[in-house]
């Protein structure tokens, strides 16, 4: 017999690693009890901060966020950590485990750690993360750090979600240059460069600082001085020596500060809202349309269809939505 979703709801809310397990499940297979427990969770939602933690893979991200969430730990926080793997092509479970990474936290019950495949998702993130995020801050959690794959140029979605962006670079990869212009430059709000004590670490932060000086501030409004514009920091760090980390907590309490005191903070999370609201309505009317038209084996014979030519696409989608009653 399953848990009644109000006695479900507490077991979160109280912070219980074994519901909130549960629920994250429920969330990623879309079965029927997650959007009731969504529902009743959401009230208690929106007291977290959410930072975002992206860069190349190879840049240590991992070791960054495991450091990160030992240090606000020590501070009390309780902390929720999202780490999106890249998809097993066999299983279509997340390559990377928690319980390889981050083993330092076993038993710590102020910290809770997902692993999340993308499951071909673009953007460097599971299509269920924003609603693991508004899980863990129901259950308590006021610093949820969201790991990504990697980026690439089409792979910033991090950014409508987060907070905060922390873009981690390093030196020796080689294209410096290149990583930085693959969006990064856009979407950073403070740059950490890790594994600063290898070679070539001075010339990266010289080339970092000098295109932050011509990339247009986060802030930007008219009304909005120069100097109270925000200007992402270089912060340099050495994540598995634990150096530099209570720089970049600092920094993202800085930015915490100005993007709630700009008002951007507000701003973004209506946007976020509104992005997601559009994304519910099309979810909901595609899987309403495709169920009235006979569902993916219908969908798939008029894929076969076109691509062997016996119809167009245009007139394949107007047949698919008039046998949904919609007419075009």
């Amino acid at each position: 017999m399953s848990l009644p979703i109000e006695t479900w709801a507490e077991q979160v809310r109280a912070g219980e690693t074994r519901a909130i397990s549960r629920a994250i499940t429920a969330i990623e297979n879309h079965t029927p009890e997650a959007e009731p427990l969504l529902k009743t969770l959401f009230p208690q939602t929106g007291a977290a901060y959410l930072t975002g933690i992206t860069g190349a893979p190879g840049t240590g991200k991992s070791t960054l966020v495991d450091r990160l969430a030992a240090h606000y730990r020590k501070q009390e926080d309780r902390v929720g950590v999202i780490a999106v793997d890249p998809t097993s092509p066999y299983t279509g479970g997340a390559i990377l485990g928690d319980r390889i990474r981050m083993q330092s936290h076993a038993g710590d019950a102020g910290i809770f750690i997902r692993s999340m495949a993308t499951r071909g998702f673009l953007g460097g993130l599971a299509r269920a993360t924003a609603e693991v995020a508004l899980l863990l801050d129901a259950a308590g959690k006021r610093q949820i750090l969201i790991e990504t794959v990697g980026v690439g140029q089409d792979e910033i979605e991090i950014v409508r979600l987060a907070d905060c962006v922390v873009v981690v670079l390093v030196p020796g990869l080689g294209d410096d240059i290149q990583n930085m212009k693959a969006g990064l430059m856009e979407i950073g709000d403070i740059f950490v460069l890790n594994k600063s004590d290898r070679e070539g670490a001075d010339r990266l932060e010289e080339q970092l600082h000098a295109m932050l000086s011509m990339a247009t501030p986060k802030v930007d409004r008219s009304s909005v001085s120069d100097e109270n514009r925000w200007h992402p920091p270089v912060v340099r760090t050495v994540a598995t020596e634990n150096k530099g980390i209570e720089k970049l907590a600092e920094a993202i309490a800085r930015f915490r500060t100005h993007f709630e005191s700009s008002g951007e903070r507000a701003k973004k999370h209506t946007e976020h809202w509104r992005n997601r609201l559009v994304e519910l309505i099309e979810s909901r009317i595609l899987e309403r349309v495709l169920n009235a038209a006979g569902g993916e084996e219908a969908l798939n014979q008029m894929a076969a269809d076109v691509a062997e030519r016996l119809k167009d696409p245009f007139s394949a989608v107007n047949e698919i939505l008039a046998k949904s009653g919609l007419q075009i």
